[in-house]
């Protein structure tokens, strides 16, 4: 019986996904394993997590210059060593779970996991595989904190993996699996059914708008964006996910009111049909999560990002237009000016859905746990293949 502890940490949804599809996916399709998912930092101190997660989303929505300083210095200078020195105190305070439950693979979807096991590693408080996933499409030297003790980097991208070579991480390694996501996002579904499922149309484009935003954030942004598209006489349909945040749903609703838009633009809550929603979508708007952004990439859906906090989010929105699955609509950009080429030229889409084709990793979370569980008994050999 093998034991797997995957740690991830309440800043962003991203790590708690990446971590939730990697347990769905071993209990799935692997037998004499047993799993605990934990929050690193909630299992060290409620109230630490409570504390540093409101700072996070309090700078990230009234002050993304100072998260941005934080990000950027967070890997050199005093930031560096308390982080280091706070990491060490808290692998002391997790010592405790290791000695319980006795892991013989720990997978990490945040830094904080990977820093606090490797340091365990160092001192010889575990001999556990350790895996570091992770959920962005850059290299950040807070994810490399303790690499020596790390068994295995799994990267989004090579260009990722050539940083991190330079940075003095073993190419051994380092996997490039991609971001993982939902195997659901590999399933072909039945267009008619989804749209007919949600009152939409077969012979208009259709656009995929994550206006919710994470904490609320971009508020302001995302009701300009959405009036724009209600005003443009060009057909099309929207559907517009405001996520938990019920006060951007009812802006949302006025607007598609106002514009006399109810026909075309469908406004939803929090929904759990993101993978059928984006395989009926020609193109989605979206800030650049490296989770919702590795969703689209599955979906070969063209992104136009919005939104980006700066640090991760600017780093990733950077990746995306290198790579030409992106257009990055910026402050001083004309929103309708760049949705009516978008919508008018066919040629740039099915060029940015190429894009995404070549760079996506759907099955990053399969790869994952392949490699970390090559030698666990499967369940059913044939129900993937």
């Amino acid at each position: 019986m093998k034991k797997i502890l995957i740690f991830y940490a309440s800043y962003g949804g991203g790590h708690l996904s990446a971590a939730k599809s990697i347990k769905q996916y071993i209990e799935e399709n692997y037998t004499d394993v047993i799993i605990e998912m934990i929050d690193c930092v909630e299992y060290i101190s409620q109230s630490l997590n409570s504390i540093t997660t409101a700072a996070y989303r309090e700078m990230a929505k009234k002050a993304p210059w100072a998260w941005e300083k934080v990000y950027t210095n967070s890997s050199k200078g005093m930031l560096s060593k308390v982080s280091s020195t706070s990491n060490k105190i808290m692998a002391v305070k997790i010592a405790k779970l290791f000695r319980n439950f006795s892991p013989d693979i720990v997978i990490s979807t945040h830094p904080f996991g990977s820093q606090m096991t490797s340091y365990l590693k160092k001192k010889q408080k575990t001999n556990c595989i350790l895996a570091t996933v992770m959920t962005d499409f850059a290299p950040h030297d807070q994810w490399l904190i303790g690499k020596e003790f790390v068994n295995y980097f799994f990267v989004s991208n090579e260009d990722m993996k050539q940083k991190m070579i330079s940075s003095g991480v073993n190419a051994d390694s380092i996997v490039v699996s991609g971001i993982p996501v939902s195997e659901r996002f590999s399933i072909h579904y039945n267009r008619k059914e989804i749209l007919e499922y949600f009152g939409l149309q077969n012979d208009k484009k259709t656009i995929l708008f994550f206006g919710g935003g994470e904490f609320g954030l971009g508020k302001e942004k995302n009701i300009s964006i959405l009036e724009s598209l209600c005003t443009m006489d060009i057909p099309f349909q929207i559907i517009a996910i405001a996520g938990k945040n019920e006060k951007m749903k009812k802006a949302f609703e006025e607007i598609v009111r106002n514009n006399h838009r109810q026909d075309s633009v469908k406004v939803l809550p929090f929904t759990d049909k993101v993978p059928e929603l984006m395989s009926i979508s020609d193109f989605v708007i979206t800030k650049p999560g490296g989770l919702t952004s590795s969703e689209s990439l599955a979906s070969c859906l063209p992104i136009i990002v919005i939104n980006p906090i700066p640090g991760q989010e600017e780093e990733n929105a950077t990746f995306l237009v290198s790579s030409g699955v992106a257009i990055w609509l910026k402050a001083e950009d004309n929103p309708k000016e760049i949705f009516s080429e978008l919508l008018k030229d066919n040629t740039e889409l099915r060029t940015m859905k190429e894009n995404a084709k070549k760079i996506a990793k759907p099955h990053a979370t399969k790869q994952i746990c392949e490699t970390l569980l090559s030698n666990i008994p499967r369940k059913d050999v044939h129900k993937i293949d």
